[in-house]
């Protein structure tokens, strides 16, 4: 193939001779490799526009990424402080019920109150050791030995309650032991047991105690319970008689006036009569009687139980 190229300077043609190859290589050039050329940097043109667009975007991404992040921590970390509280909370009322009821228990007991004092802490002390996990704790492992703290504080607390529970026992069945003498003032005069009766003058058992003393003077009941008698009864001219449970009964005779009702509830120490010589009775003096389970037994030893 010729190509004639004309000159206006030289006023002169010249002719280009293209061989097959030649021509092939033009072609394959303008057909394909220019416009491919074209299109790739067009791409590239493209990619790098929408790359500069994008990144804006992707940084606001990241943002929001480490909003929601820091949103969760503190959501979790005000969750645990709550839990904390909570916890904190319960401590203070388990402490608070612990110290009442060891006042309690102190002055039941008759305790040293400066040895067992709940208003401050425990006495302790040492040389200064380690320190060591408490830095290391992670809140989980922290909430869980609040926990087993507060279990402990439960148990202390059913222990200390059942102690008190004992003590109040013991201080009510002392309400309700006859212990004592059933008059203010006097003295014994006839005692339990075999004695010769002072109208027959033969030998007879006596089942009480007799006090002698001022007619008139009080006589008190030797423990609480509730009068299951208050009157006339053979041989024992005015009579009171007190139930005081757990088997025991205690029996006031020869009263000059009764000064309580049957049914009434009486305390420990409360008068309960006067003084007198009615019925079968040589003179002003209190028959004293002690009844354990229904049988009469010889009062001394609760009359002594005081001492």
């Amino acid at each position: 193939m010729n190509i004639i190229l004309f000159s206006k300077k030289a006023k002169k043609s010249s002719i280009i001779y293209l061989g097959k190859n030649k021509l092939l290589f033009m072609m394959l050039f303008f057909i394909v490799l220019l416009p491919g050329g074209v299109m790739y940097g067009g791409y590239e043109m493209g990619r790098s526009q929408v790359e500069s667009q994008l990144l804006p975007g992707n940084w606001e991404v990241e943002m929001l990424r480490h909003r929601d992040e820091l949103a969760e921590t503190t959501r979790t970390a005000r969750e645990n402080m709550n839990a904390l509280a909570v916890r904190l909370g319960e401590l203070q009322a388990h402490t608070v019920r612990l110290n009442a009821l060891g006042r309690r228990l102190t002055e039941k007991a008759s305790l040293d109150k400066g040895e067992f004092n709940f208003t401050k802490p425990p006495a302790q002390g040492g040389p200064e050791g380690e320190l060591q996990g408490l830095a290391e704790m992670e809140i989980p492992d922290f909430l869980s030995s609040l926990d087993q703290l507060a279990a402990q504080l439960d148990d202390r607390e059913q222990q200390l309650r059942v102690m008190e529970a004992f003590y109040m026992g013991r201080e009510l069945e002392g309400e309700v032991f006859p212990a004592g003498r059933p008059i203010k003032k006097g003295w014994i005069s006839s005692y339990y047991g075999m004695r010769v009766d002072p109208f027959t003058g033969m030998q007879a058992r006596h089942k009480g105690v007799d006090f002698a003393g001022k007619k008139g003077s009080d006589v008190i009941a030797s423990a609480a319970g509730v009068v299951t008698w208050a009157g006339a009864r053979y041989g024992y001219g005015q009579l009171v008689e007190i139930n005081h449970g757990n088997g025991y009964v205690t029996r006031y005779g020869h009263n000059s006036k009764i000064l309580v009702q049957a049914g009434s509830e009486v305390e420990k120490g409360e008068r309960i009569a006067l003084m007198g010589s009615s019925g079968r009775s040589t003179g002003p003096h209190v028959h004293y009687e002690v009844w354990k389970n229904g049988r009469v037994v010889d009062p001394i030893k609760y009359i002594n139980a005081s001492r």
